[in-house]
């Protein structure tokens, strides 16, 4: 007999919103969360943090305080799975075996990835918004920038909120416009990847805020080292039908984005694909491997985008499929690969991106989506927070329509 009917691995926002989901379809479901980090954040919210909107302790609440009553929780780390015997072993040697399995596990910022940037955060002008401890620095340098130099960077895809780093870069302009610095800054955005942004419908509106703060885009610039007491930033440097170079660049500021990649549990087990993300069919969200397995989230191979929204869409999902998964039935829900990215372009302006699987637009609130608008930042400031506290990791799931 397995020690737990359903067990869920990660009590970050998608599996405690799968969770609150699967309880509010059935009480009688027996749910274990396997967490180890004793704190749980909004990463959404380090944005604004990192420009001066939100004080970082509004972002972090105890992981008891979010963790359901009816679910069990246990503090652990995995260390294996074994899907033939429906069990995950841990780090400590305790194995949990399972009925069913929930993959919620998120995915890895590979800081150690780029030559010397572990030694230089938080220091030296060296900052990312992708850390609880760092933002608040982020928008200390921002009020206090000196100098001339401000970089931003983003790595390979993917990555976690693929609009991030241009959000932090977006509001360290729009505040040096109003403190009127931003004629005296050059800000480059020094991209891994060929594009601004993914969804082709939201680059020409972005690019107008590009133009209006003079960001120089240098596309093909991929990160490889940091030197945090010289301020010198080393790029490898592509370009079709040119063999890379290393560039150095020097720099007064530089947001970093780091690299990133499923956890090692997820790489080194039989429920990764080749490229070491959980292997799911990306509408039905079951793994390839074993029918008694779901995963959802960042840790996952599906071709969205991987952020708290689409996280709140998958979780019901998750619930609706796993459960009739248990019942032998017809699985009755198929993710569209919604995901939204609230670029924040400048302070009181967003343009809410919203899309799906193959770039498709798919907007909430009947309006262009494309557009910059002041109700969006009210709903990225205000609303969308309360939601993700009060109502996500509730079971209620506002913004997440689903059939059943």
């Amino acid at each position: 007999m397995a020690d737990h009917q359903i067990l869920i691995v990660g009590g970050g926002a998608a599996g405690i919103a799968t969770a609150a989901s699967l309880h509010k379809r059935d009480t009688s479901l027996k749910i274990t969360v396997l967490e180890p980090s004793m704190t749980h954040y909004y990463q959404p919210g380090w944005t604004m943090v990192g420009a001066g909107h939100f004080k970082k302790e509004e972002t972090a609440r105890s992981t008891a305080s979010v963790i359901p009553s009816y679910v069990t929780h246990i503090k652990g780390t995995v260390a294996s799975f074994q899907p033939n015997e429906n069990t995950v072993m841990l780090e400590d040697g305790k194995t949990l075996s399972y009925h069913f399995l929930v993959v919620a596990a998120g995915l890895k910022l590979d800081w150690a990835a780029i030559e010397g940037l572990e030694d230089a955060l938080g220091k030296n002008g060296v900052t990312s918004n992708y850390r609880y401890d760092l933002a608040s620095y982020t928008w200390d340098l921002v009020r206090k920038m000196r100098g001339k130099e401000a970089i931003f960077t983003q790595p390979p895809m993917p990555i976690k909120c693929a609009g991030a780093p241009q959000k932090a870069m977006y509001l360290s302009c729009s505040t040096w416009t109003q403190a009127g610095k931003i004629k005296d800054i050059n800000v480059s955005f020094c991209n891994a990847g060929p594009v601004l942004f993914g969804c082709a419908d939201y680059v020409p509106p972005l690019m107008k805020y590009v133009d209006s703060y003079g960001i120089n885009l240098d596309f093909g610039h991929n990160l490889v080292k940091v030197d945090g007491p010289n301020q010198t930033a080393t790029f490898k440097v592509t370009k079709e039908g040119e063999d890379p170079q290393m560039v150095e660049r020097k720099f007064d500021m530089l947001h970093v984005c780091p690299p990133q990649c499923a956890p090692d549990f997820i790489k080194d087990s039989p429920l990764a694909n080749e490229g070491g993300w959980m292997a799911v069919d990306q509408e039905t969200l079951q793994s390839t491997v074993a029918p008694n397995i779901f995963g959802l989230g960042d840790v996952t191979s599906t071709p969205n985008a991987k952020t708290a929204a689409a996280a709140r869409k998958q979780a019901p999902i998750v619930a609706n499929n796993l459960i009739a998964q248990m019942k032998n039935a017809a699985m009755p829900q198929a993710y569209d690969g919604y995901g939204s990215c609230p670029l924040t372009v400048e302070h009181g302006k967003i343009i809410l991106a919203e899309f799906g699987y193959g770039g498709k637009l798919m907007p909430s609130f009947p309006w262009d989506s494309t557009k910059p608008r002041r109700s969006a930042w009210f709903l990225k400031k205000s609303v969308l927070p309360w939601v993700y506290w009060n109502a996500m990791l509730k079971g209620k799931e506002w913004l997440a329509k689903t059939t059943s």
